[in-house]
């Protein structure tokens, strides 16, 4: 992670204010995470995969071992059935996601990746890894390493908690 906490390119950098100095580190990492969400979002769009978010994604990668009730993807992902539906609804209407019938019970309906689902994954961690080595290259890979594992310890105390 580089000290500007922006994605945009070398020649556009500002540096930061004094006001985003002094912000808590929680400020900084949230700030960040809205940066990669509209690069990634924006280089989606350039590939013709509007519609889908890399908030999405948690979602999307459920389904990668194939279909899943919604009810299932509510508990994996940590939200409500309603905020599932929601998402589904609007992932189905785009083309990313389909339901199908439970082969294991005609009532209920699978939620199943589609051709251009898998897609918006694949184009989403091209360009995670494109950010991650324009990242490497700024600051170094011993630091981006570093940080990996600081996050990764973080989120980990996090869950426990």
């Amino acid at each position: 992670m580089y000290l500007s906490i922006t994605v945009r390119s070398k020649d556009q950098m500002k540096p930061l204010s004094e006001h985003e100095i002094s912000r808590p580190v929680p400020g900084l990492v949230q700030s960040l995470a809205r940066e990669v969400a509209v690069r990634v979002r924006d280089d989606l769009a350039v590939h013709d995969l509007a519609g889908v978010r890399p908030i999405h994604a948690p979602l999307l990668v459920q389904l990668l071992g194939g279909g899943r009730r919604a009810a299932d993807l509510a508990e994996a992902t940590g939200v409500s059935r309603q905020a599932v539906a929601q998402v589904v609804t609007t992932l189905e209407r785009d083309g990313y996601i389909e339901r199908i019938a439970d082969p294991g019970d005609s009532r209920a309906k699978l939620v199943c990746l589609t051709a251009r689902g898998r897609a918006a994954l694949r184009r989403m961690r091209s360009s995670s890894l494109a950010l991650e080595e324009e990242w490497r290259d700024r600051i170094g890979g011993e630091r981006l390493t570093a940080l990996g594992e600081v996050l990764s310890e973080l989120l980990t105390a996090a869950k426990v908690q």
